[in-house]
C-alpha cells in the first residue's frame, strides 16, 4: 500500500503564550495527520524489564507513566522483538500474539492518558545476540563478528528465503497487535547492527540473490517490511525507522547508502525517521567517536546534524536527531536550523526522568551524560558500559524509586554480569 506525503511537514500553529525562542514547546503534525505534542523525545533504550519467558511487566508501565508525567511529547520503547526464538538479550518483551494484550494496553494508556505518544521498537536482533541466549543466530550471510567478540557472539548462518519472508510477516503481524493495544504507533529499529541494518551493509550483506549483491537488493528488506507493516496497520497508523547515518565500519552501510535509503522510505511514505549511527562492532553513541567528534560537535551538540543537514536538503519527512544533546539552547538551536523536527534524548533520561519539565521551560537538567567504564580494558573497549550501566537505572526507575547518577562503572558491570548469566540460563531453560 502506498502512503506517499508532500512536504506538508509544517508544525501546528501556537498559542502566544508559546515563545518562538523554544521551538521544543511547538507540537508537530505529522504526515498522516497524527500530532505530538511537542517536539522532545524519549529515544529507545533496552530496559529488558520483561520476564525471562518474554512478556511485559507492569515494571515497563511504572516506567513509562513516569517519564510521561514529565511533559515529553514523544517515546519510544526499547527493543521489543517480533520472534521468540529471536531476543537480543534476556528479558525483552516479545510481541508474536495476543496473549499479553491486557499488560500492553495498560503500557500504553500508561503515556497516552497522559498525553505523550509512546510508539513500540519492533526489532530482530540477527547476529547481534550473545552466545547461547538463542538455539541459532542468523544473518543475511554467515560473516563472523571480529576477533575479539567472537567469545562473546557467534557466527551466524545465513538467512533462508522462506525465512526472511517469515520475518517480513512477523513485523506486520507484531505491529497490527501494538495498534490493537493501542501504542500511538511502531518504529523500525533498522540501525545499530541489527538484522535490518544487517541487510543494509555490504559488510554484513555478501549475499547474490534478489536480497544483497547491489544497494537497491540490500534495500530490498527493509522495503518489504515497511510495506508489510502498513499494509497490516493502515494509513493513518504513525510508521517510523530509526536508520544509521552510516555503520562506521570498513566495507559496511555509507552516507550514501542511507540517503538512498531515506529517499525510498520516504518516498514510500514513512511517517518519521531517526537518525543514529554505529554497530556492537563499531559503537558510535560514546568512547571514541565521542572524543572524535567533540572538537566539531561541542557547539552544535548533536552527533549526527550534519547528517541530518544532508537529508533535510533532499527530503520533507520528519526527522529526529538522537545522540549528543546536552543544554536546552542546544537543542533549541537545533530545531530552528530546520535540520530536525524532533530532538531525541536517550541516556539523560535514564539518570533524571523528569529532565523533560525543566528542558520544555528553557532550563537545564542539573545532570550530565558522562562516559561510564569499568577500569577492565578488555570491558571498556567493547563500550557495553554505555547499554549495562543505564539499563540498571531504568530498573530502578521502574521499581518506584530513582536512578544512582554517581553509580560506578564497575559495580554496574558486575551487576549486570550476574543477571545476564542468570538470564541467559533461565531463557534457556524455559525453552527445553
Amino acid at each position: 500500500m502506498s502512503t506517499k506525503h508532500s512536504s506538508e511537514t509544517q508544525p501546528l500553529s501556537q498559542p502566544l503564550s508559546q515563545p518562538l525562542s523554544q521551538p521544543l514547546t511547538q507540537a508537530l503534525r505529522l504526515p498522516n495527520g497524527n500530532v505530538l505534542r511537542n517536539r522532545l523525545a524519549k529515544s529507545s533504550m533496552s530496559e529488558t524489564l520483561g520476564t525471562y519467558a518474554n512478556h511485559a511487566t507492569p515494571k515497563l508501565v511504572e516506567l513509562y507513566r513516569r517519564w510521561a508525567s514529565s511533559g515529553i511529547g514523544l517515546m519510544f520503547t526499547g527493543n521489543v522483538m517480533i520472534d521468540r526464538r529471536a531476543l537480543g538479550e534476556p528479558g525483552n518483551v516479545v510481541i508474536e500474539d495476543e496473549s499479553d494484550l491486557p499488560i500492553l494496553q495498560q503500557w500504553a494508556r500508561a503515556a497516552t492518558d497522559q498525553g505523550a505518544a509512546l510508539w513500540v521498537q519492533l526489532n530482530h536482533p540477527g547476529k547481534q545476540s550473545p552466545k547461547g541466549l538463542n538455539v541459532s543466530n542468523l544473518s543475511p550471510s554467515a560473516i563472523p563478528f571480529r576477533a575479539d567478540m567472537a567469545a562473546f557472539f557467534e557466527t551466524p548462518r545465513e538467512v533462508t528465503t522462506e525465512e526472511i519472508h517469515d520475518i517480513i510477516r512477523r513485523f506486520g503481524r507484531s505491529a497490527a497487535i501494538c495498534k490493537k493495544a493501542g501504542f500511538s504507533g511502531v518504529q523500525i529499529h533498522g540501525a545499530h547492527g541489527y538484522l535490518v541494518s544487517q541487510f543494509l551493509s555490504p559488510h554484513h550483506n555478501q549475499r547474490n540473490d534478489q536480497w544483497g549483491g547491489s544497494p537497491d537488493n540490500r534495500r530490498r528488506f527493509v522495503m518489504a517490511v515497511y510495506a508489510e507493516i502498513r499494509k497490516q496497520v493502515g494509513a493513518d497508523f504513525p510508521v517510523g525507522i530509526k536508520l544509521n547515518s552510516a555503520d562506521f565500519q570498513r566495507g559496511g552501510f555509507t552516507e550514501e547508502e542511507s540517503m538512498a535509503t531515506i529517499h525510498a522510505l520516504a518516498e514510500a511514505g514513512i511517517d518519521l525517521i531517526e537518525i543514529s549511527g554505529g554497530t556492537y562492532e563499531a559503537p558510535a553513541m560514546g568512547g571514541a567517536f565521542h572524543q572524535a567528534q567533540k572538537a566539531t560537535t561541542a557547539a552544535r551538540e548533536a552527533y549526527f546534524l550534519e547528517f541530518a543537514e544532508k537529508v533535510r536538503a533532499k527530503v520533507s519527512v520528519p526527522l529526529m536527531v538522537t545522540g549528543g544533546f546536552r543544554t536546552a539552547e542546544g537543542m533549541n538551536a537545533a530545531l530552528r536550523s530546520g535540520a530536525l523536527d524532533i530532538v531525541g534524548l536517550a541516556r539523560l533520561l535514564a539518570i533524571d526522568p523528569d529532565a523533560p519539565a525543566a528542558l520544555l521551560k528553557g532550563r537545564d537538567s542539573p545532570h550530565r551524560v558522562r562516559p561510564i567504564t569499568t577500569g577492565i580494558k578488555p570491558v571498556d573497549r567493547l563500550g557495553i558500559m554505555e547499554v549495562l550501566w543505564y539499563t540498571l537505572q531504568l530498573g530502578r526507575i521502574a521499581g518506584g524509586g530513582n536512578p544512582r547518577p554517581n553509580e560506578s562503572g564497575l559495580t554496574a558491570f558486575l551487576k549486570s554480569l550476574m543477571k545476564s548469566s542468570w538470564g541467559n540460563f533461565r531463557t534457556r531453560r524455559l525453552r527445553a
